[in-house]
């Protein structure tokens, strides 16, 4: 099996040599940086299958950084932060990060969420493959290249956009609330925001959507939660 790599970026070098260590017991081959420039020069050179990114740092911060990064990659981005707001967080969903962790955190938390975004993203094992290709009127779902087609354009979406889309295509017409989305996508029980979905939900609206205010595929069902139609 393929090693997995693992960008740490953090102004703090002893922040980013801890978080190396456990990674490193883990398996993972880790690559170190420690501001934004440095960041997207090493996934840009490297075989990088995810990046852990701190915000708070000088010259380029962690915002910026994510930003320039998806318009070139979609692997998955775990946000730090020594911020715990959910303003915050949002903020941070809405750059394109697939999940956020704050200081001081639990080394063995993070390894975990590592793991949880690495499989979710090399596999998707969480979730059953009924069928490799999915269509839906125009849109068209590959799940083993893991992309996503509307009327033959490509929509560059990010893992967790990827996911929560084909979750909702997979099981078309069924309603899956926000909290059934967060548990199924980001493994995790414990629901952090119902805005965290709202969120790439409307990030997957616009780029699959002709008009994302009168959604062809993606509905809202008031009260309840969302569906592909």
């Amino acid at each position: 099996m393929e090693k997995l790599n693992v960008l740490v970026v953090d102004d703090d070098k002893e922040i980013v040599e801890s978080i190396a260590i456990f990674l490193g017991a883990d398996g993972y081959g880790v690559y170190k940086a420690y501001n934004g420039i440095d960041a997207l020069e090493a996934a840009a050179e490297n075989d990088i299958h995810l990046i852990i990114l701190d915000i708070m740092m000088p010259n380029l911060d962690g915002i910026q950084t994510l930003l320039r990064l998806r318009e070139r990659k979609n692997i998955p981005v775990i946000l730090l932060s020594a911020k715990s707001e959910d303003s915050d967080k949002i903020l941070g969903l809405t750059a394109g990060a697939d999940d956020y962790i704050t200081k001081p955190f639990n080394p063995s938390e993070l390894v975990a969420r590592v793991k949880s975004q690495l499989r979710r993203y090399t596999q998707l094992g969480a979730m059953v493959k009924t069928e490799d290709v999915i269509e839906i009127d125009g849109l068209r779902v590959d799940t083993k290249s893991k992309t996503v087609t509307v009327d033959g354009e490509d929509a560059r979406l990010t893992p967790m956009e990827y996911r929560i889309l084909e979750l909702l295509s997979k099981n078309r017409g069924r309603v899956f609330s926000a909290d059934e989305i967060y548990r199924r996508c980001w493994n995790d029980d414990v629901i952090v925001s119902d805005n965290a979905v709202a969120v790439h939900i409307r990030h997957i609206r616009e780029k699959i959507e002709i008009n994302p205010k009168e959604p062809k595929y993606l509905k809202v069902v008031w009260g309840i939660g969302y569906k592909i139609s």
